[in-house]
């Protein structure tokens, strides 16, 4: 059974996801990655409320990390890769290369950006906060101007980012 709630946020509408194992996903109103809710989903806001108001307080200013049961389901690579955004600080931003190297795979650049983008949990595991290595702002699954609203919400480096 996968259970899902659906909020208000200032970057749209906000889907979650979760099943007995902890939180499946984070979806934003227009994604790249689109997926179809199966007849195992069951719409409940109660099952998912330490989510949802950990979401919101991210977004009222006042949380700025997650302490949440996680369960993104990827290959091995992107599990990697997903876990490894979280060790990103607030406010920071790494290049794809920097968690290339951090992952102990320094050429992966690429790859990093490939599993970046399909990262099932953004903003709790903050993909948002990787840009490319001259800081302009790459590749979203919910849009590089929700990049950039998340970016400046935390006071990344506003200065330098570019599109």
């Amino acid at each position: 059974m996968m259970w899902f709630d659906e909020f208000t946020t200032p970057v749209g509408t906000l889907t979650i996801a979760a099943d007995d194992g902890g939180l499946r996903q984070v979806r934003f109103p227009s994604e790249r990655h689109p997926i179809a809710r199966g007849q195992d989903w069951k719409r409940d806001a109660g099952a998912l409320r330490e989510a949802r108001e950990q979401l919101l307080a991210y977004f009222a200013g006042e949380r700025r990390e997650f302490t949440l049961p996680l369960r993104p389901v990827g290959t091995a690579f992107q599990l990697q890769v997903w876990n490894t955004l979280a060790e990103i600080p607030f406010g920071a931003t790494w290049s794809y290369g920097d968690v290339a190297r951090r992952i102990g795979e320094p050429t992966a650049a690429r790859a990093v950006g490939a599993a970046n983008g399909r990262n099932p949990l953004p903003i709790v595991l903050p993909c948002h906060r990787v840009i490319g290595s001259d800081g302009s702002l790459t590749g979203f699954g919910g849009g590089l101007p929700i990049k950039r609203f998340l970016l400046e919400h935390e006071g990344a480096g506003q200065a330098e980012l570019r599109f």
